[in-house]
């Protein structure tokens, strides 16, 4: 099947000289959900800028669906990719209706107004987040959970093939964290939408994700700047502890794996 995000020996720096994401090399197929993990400042935010060309590499590629990202116009790649950032804008003065309506204009086309099917979509992703009981409500008087799930819900109305997110559970209580996944997980595999999350959480990316891409800094992890792979093969315990320099048990429960910190890790 052909890759649908792929990145190719790319090179990104802040200051000449320092590399944060070198020869970076990876490619996600159509309807993956990949979580991107690593410690404070590996660079897991950039890989989002830079897939959404926010941020151009120094040397590399890369692509979303085939095409180097700088080659599409705006309303083109909005069409392509939905993003839920670490902190989004608030707007003010509009409700949360109208926020995750303001994901339709990339479907928009020629029509100057919403549809009904518009209309239609934005409900459909009110009532999947949980927040159709909050429609009319000013956005500013939400609290940061129930406005993450808002940004959720406005990128699922995107209806776009690509749904990036930024620490899409910060704020969210255990239930909504595990809902916000569930979720994910539910429209990735119904709709066949591709999921890139970063995370800090390594339980819920060991759990949710098919595919898991560590960014590992200039942390001690064989001299590698990132590991790629099935969850299985690159979330073990001697990698975990290499990377983000803390002891860790390990163990099953509920039939998934689990980490849990013991203490900072000795090199």
């Amino acid at each position: 099947m052909k890759p649908i995000i792929e990145m190719e020996n790319v090179h990104f720096s802040y200051t000449p000289g320092c590399d944060l994401v070198k020869d970076l090399t990876f490619a996600v197929e159509v309807g993956v959900f990949l979580g991107v993990v690593g410690p404070n400042g590996s660079g897991k935010t950039t890989l989002l800028r830079l897939l959404t060309g926010l941020l151009r590499p120094q040397r590399g590629l890369v692509r979303i669906d085939g095409r180097p990202v700088d080659s599409y116009p705006p309303v083109a790649l909005a069409a392509k990719v939905a993003v839920v950032s670490q902190d989004p804008v608030v707007p003010t003065g509009f409700s949360v209706a109208e926020t995750v309506l303001m994901a339709r204009i990339a479907r928009l086309g020629q029509r100057m107004f919403a549809g009904q099917k518009d209309l239609d979509v934005v409900n459909q992703c009110l009532g999947m987040t949980d927040t159709n009981h909050l429609a009319s409500w000013p956005l500013s008087r939400l609290s940061g959970g129930e406005r993450q799930r808002v940004f959720i819900a406005r990128a699922l109305a995107q209806e776009t093939d690509i749904i990036l997110l930024d620490e899409p559970t910060t704020f969210l209580d255990l239930r909504h964290q595990v809902e916000a996944y569930d979720l994910l997980r539910q429209v990735q595999i119904e709709r066949h939408k591709t999921v890139v999350a970063v995370t800090h959480d390594i339980n819920l990316a060991s759990r949710y994700c098919d595919q898991v891409l560590i960014l590992t800094g200039r942390s001690a992890a064989g001299g590698e700047g990132f590991l790629f792979g099935r969850p299985q093969a690159v979330l073990t315990q001697e990698r975990i502890e290499q990377v983000f320099c803390v002891q860790v048990a390990t163990g099953l429960v509920g039939g998934h794996t689990v980490f849990v910190p013991r203490g900072r890790y000795r090199l």
